[in-house]
């Protein structure tokens, strides 16, 4: 059976920063026991893989199938891991407001950060999952979206800029229910700079749907 190596390719762990243990308002513990849950979900990538290259492609079904089983798997434990890697890495900062280009952006797209920061905070409400801040490429702009589950509700050309991770297991040590609590603490530690460099490095396209009416009318 051929073998695609480059999509079932292993993956491995990124190391915790050093400086996300020593947060104000979130304490090692929960970040450690945070740290467990990514590490498990790089496993399960790894493990998912190894089994779709050995999977009976032939019995492919969609009321239900191994391969079919696998398939949503990897994509949910893939996403956590891509998601739970951009929310340590942007953990460690003095929060404040966001400067330079993101700030820029952010009173373009919502009118003011403030207005932003009042919609992300319900959007962190609201979710079951995470709240996303996104840069839609097709459209060129900045907007929130939320997930109940890593592997739905995401946003197709979408380049996720700000994730605030919202499941129980990022907050409940330190704050039990308290989840408005937990944001505080969130925008606190956030270091913009790194939010920053995000959107520095997106490359944007010209909106598809542009494109096609040009082409039409030409």
């Amino acid at each position: 059976m051929e073998r695609y190596k480059g999509s079932l390719s292993q993956i491995e762990l990124k190391p915790l920063p050093e400086r996300t243990l020593q947060l104000a308002g979130i304490s090692a513990t929960t970040i450690k026991e945070h740290y467990k849950l990514y590490e498990g979900y790089v496993r399960k990538v790894n493990e998912v893989r190894g089994k779709l290259a050995r999977v009976d492609l032939a019995a492919a079904n969609p009321t239900y199938s191994e391969y079919r089983a696998l398939k949503r798997g990897e994509t949910f434990a893939l996403n956590a891991v891509k998601l739970h890697e951009l929310y340590f890495e942007q953990l460690g900062g003095k929060g404040g407001k966001p400067g330079s280009r993101i700030l820029e952006m952010i009173k373009r797209d919502f009118g003011s950060y403030e207005a932003w920061m009042d919609r992300f905070r319900a959007a962190g409400k609201a979710a079951r999952g995470w709240a996303i801040l996104a840069y839609d490429q097709d459209y060129r702009h900045l907007f929130n979206f939320i997930t109940d589950s890593q592997h739905d509700g995401n946003v197709l050309q979408a380049t996720v800029i700000l994730p605030m991770d919202v499941y129980e297991h990022s907050y409940f040590i330190d704050y039990g229910t308290n989840r408005e609590g937990y944001i505080d603490a969130f925008f606190a530690n956030l270091d913009w700079s790194v939010v920053n460099r995000r959107i520095m490095e997106v490359q944007p396209r010209r909106p598809i749907l542009k494109l096609f009416s040009r082409w039409i009318v030409q």
